[in-house]
């Protein structure tokens, strides 16, 4: 296992990683609004497939509504004691309900779709991919792109994170009205730790989980010429 002192953390982003924990237990402090507002516009910032940004994030900080949630969690006490809780969705009808057709006339309106002829391409060719690969795997790799980005745009404006995997979706979904074509993908607790913070757990080296060039061939082999 690797521990923190094996690693360089030079720079300025390596220390915001190497510090972030999941959060065990949370202050009953509230979150800024402008903290919380700041860390969801970099959310946002996330890339995802053809740039159609499938995310949707549910706020939730009424004490009412995490006790909701927090049934659907099978009973996690951080779910209350977190300020905020985010339940992070994926819609998987969103791109042909408008959101690729937004999509085209910001992309003529900005340049990154350079003309019409550009613009029919872009959709025949999104409509083709997405109306054949399972939208619930890929709205759930697009959310988590922006859920990765949420965790730690809120880490380094200070605050703490707890993201979390343990709850029953139909649940979440019955107790948010959350429609049957949106996939909900993961939770996190945002706030103030309240002391004792978790200890580093390690991480296996990469010998283990990296590959170099194919499958089975040791990426450590490449570092030892």
């Amino acid at each position: 296992m690797r521990q923190l002192n094996s690693i360089d953390l030079s720079g300025s982003f390596a220390p915001l990683v190497a510090r972030r924990r999941a959060t065990p237990d949370f202050k009953p402090d509230p979150v800024p609004e402008e903290l919380l507002t700041r860390a969801l516009e970099l959310a946002t910032l996330a890339p995802s497939g053809f740039n159609l940004q499938p995310w949707r994030f549910i706020v939730v900080r009424d004490p009412h509504q995490k006790r909701k949630l927090r049934a659907a969690a099978y009973g996690q006490p951080k779910v209350e004691r977190a300020p905020v809780m985010i339940v992070a969705c994926g819609d998987t009808v969103a791109w042909k309900n408008g959101d690729l057709e937004r999509v085209i006339a910001d992309g003529l309106a900005n340049g990154s779709i350079p003309d019409e002829k550009a613009a029919e391409s872009t959709r025949e060719t999104v409509t083709n991919f997405l109306s054949t690969t399972d939208l619930g795997i890929w709205v759930t790799r697009q959310t988590m792109l922006a859920f990765s980005f949420l965790m730690l745009a809120a880490e380094s404006l200070g605050l703490d994170t707890a993201p979390m995997e343990g709850f029953d979706e139909s649940k979440v979904r019955a107790a948010f009205g959350i429609p049957e074509t949106t996939r909900v993908v993961a939770l996190m607790g945002i706030g103030r730790l309240a002391p004792p913070d978790k200890p580093f757990g390690g991480r296996f080296d990469l010998g283990k989980t990296v590959h170099a060039d194919r499958w089975g061939a040791r990426f450590d082999a490449l570092i030892s010429r």
